[in-house]
């Protein structure tokens, strides 16, 4: 849809609300702050202590320049090098300053009488206008009334919306590979998990539709679900990234199944779209010997490089979005932000003010000075370089394995890596200064087996155990558990694969053994310490 056509509000969704979700009041006492703004207004109704007592005149911070990273690459140099470069920075840091007093000098400043007091649970006016601003240039999303919503990050936010959305029984939809955490936090409120197969780009449209085309529910024990999570670029754990073709085929399922609350005509379903990983999009891995030069591109070349948000195509709004400062500014600040339609956002407004009320007014301050320093462009300056730090640790991590191992590219045809570029390890021939035997010179058979992840901080690899001498009487589960804990006590921490499976893993269940593998956050020789021990 084009910026100059006009969009249409959200659709009555309503129905779709939990019985929690429905039963919400507003807060007694936070329902007086909507009159808190009004001008010489004298406030004697609530609790809220004296700015003049606060211990803090001002909090000030020094902040990196948004180009404080490159947008281009030299293909000329190896990735060892630019992480040579990158860790034995001698280059002061450039910076500015930003200052916040306790109280404004002109109207709508950023102050800490307002900011470190009690606050609205939909956050700080100055910090939710900015980061609408954002939403409606980068995600665009498809109807005219959508809002945003302040949250604690994403987790936090996940448990808000479950609360809102989903009744003890109810099924939810997933991919068969998928966030632990998330499934951590619905299933001790009697949600069931539905998993759902997947391919190259996640969570299978195929699948999808069959799946609730012969839902039976006498057989399933619950009603057809009504509600879809996904992690739809940099899915956790495999890294692949969807594509806005797959993502309009499941959004059009949505609109057409779902669970029939008080009348046949609502089957319709939720899409709950968990986003960290937006910004981190690195593209197709490229072997060394074929990579080119990476290019800076303008911010709207960039913003059309992105895979689109749901949001995009979302016209009846019907898409809760949760985005978070974690993997752009940093993951303490405990900050981000549901992008939904004006009723959600009511509904979890009413959650947020008798639990979390509000995050931390320090962070909303940081991140606030933040982002007005930078403006608009700034911010899109630093993801731009962001998304091409981290797509330089991924290809310097799988080259490595290239170095180490021999690998061989097949295209899948079965499972969740179905229609990828499969790459399969083996053992590389022995180096010897005398002639070697045939068996020493032949290639192992594959001991892993992988697809380069195209966004996201994470390589899924799956184990091949099946040679292993106990695999008929262990299974994988048991092998994989037991490789894990002699890496773990070699001194590298893996994530262990079984977790991320959508259902408990059983010591009978058939499959493979899998580990998550991160290369966000270490050093050049801490990488290479992780691809000896493997």
């Amino acid at each position: 849809m084009s910026s100059n056509e006009k969009r249409g509000e959200a659709v009555d969704l309503s129905h779709h609300l939990s019985k929690v979700g429905q039963a919400r009041q507003t807060s007694p006492l936070k329902g007086l702050h909507k009159y808190m703004g009004k001008p010489g207004l004298i406030s004697l109704a609530g609790g809220l202590p004296n700015a003049a007592y606060f211990p803090f005149s001002s909090v000030s911070g020094n902040i990196l320049a948004p180009d404080s990273f490159p947008l281009e690459t030299d293909s000329r140099e190896s990735s060892l090098s630019w992480f040579w470069r990158l860790f034995s920075r001698t280059d002061k840091e450039r910076t500015s300053t930003f200052t916040v007093g306790k109280y404004s000098k002109h109207p709508g400043d950023l102050d800490l009488e307002n900011g470190l007091q009690y606050g609205l649970a939909t956050g700080q006016p100055k910090l939710n206008e900015i980061i609408r601003e954002f939403v409606g240039k980068v995600f665009q999303p498809a109807y005219s009334n959508w809002t945003t919503l302040i949250h604690t990050g994403n987790t936090d936010a996940w448990s808000k919306t479950v609360q809102t959305i989903l009744n003890p029984g109810d099924g939810l939809i997933v991919s068969e590979w998928t966030y632990p955490s998330a499934m951590a936090g619905a299933q001790p409120l009697g949600i069931i998990p539905v998993p759902i197969g997947m391919d190259s780009e996640g969570m299978s449209s195929i699948s999808l539709r069959q799946t609730l085309s012969e839902w039976d529910e006498s057989a399933r024990g619950t009603p057809r679900p009504h509600v879809l999570y996904t992690v739809p670029i940099g899915q956790n754990p495999t890294g692949t990234t969807m594509g806005i073709r797959r993502k309009k085929e499941i959004y059009d399922i949505c609109v057409e199944y779902g669970q029939p609350f008080f009348s046949p005509t609502f089957q319709d379903i939720i899409i709950v779209e968990d986003d960290p990983y937006y910004f981190l999009q690195q593209g197709k891995y490229i072997p060394k010997s074929d990579r080119v030069v990476d290019s800076a591109t303008d911010d709207e070349a960039f913003i059309a490089s992105l895979a689109p948000s749901y949001l995009k195509i979302d016209y009846q709004g019907r898409v809760i979005r949760l985005d978070t400062f974690s993997k752009t500014v940093c993951p303490g600040s405990r900050l981000g932000w549901f992008t939904c339609n004006p009723m959600f956002a009511e509904r979890l407004e009413r959650t947020a003010e008798t639990s979390s009320q509000a995050p931390s007014g320090f962070t909303q301050i940081y991140v606030a000075s933040l982002l007005l320093k930078w403006q608009y462009e700034g911010y899109l300056r630093w993801l731009k370089a962001l998304r091409l730090q981290y797509k330089q640790r991924r290809d310097y991590f799988l080259d490595c394995f290239a170095d180490e191992f021999h690998l061989q590219k097949k295209i899948s045809s079965e499972g969740y890596t179905a229609g990828t570029h499969l790459y399969h390890a083996s053992l590389k021939p022995r180096r010897s200064f005398v002639p070697l035997g045939e068996k020493d010179n032949a290639y192992s058979k594959p001991l892993f087996s992988f697809v380069p992840p195209s966004s996201g901080m994470f390589l899924w690899i799956e184990l091949h155990l099946e040679e292993h001498p106990a695999f008929s009487s262990l299974g994988y589960k048991a092998l994989e558990m037991k490789l894990w804990t002699e890496i773990a006590e070699a001194g590298v921490l893996f994530a262990p694969g079984a977790m991320f499976f959508a259902i408990p893993v059983e010591d009978d269940t058939l499959g493979y053994g899998h580990f998550r593998i991160s290369f966000s956050n270490s050093t050049v020789s801490l990488l290479q310490k992780k691809l000896i021990l493997v």
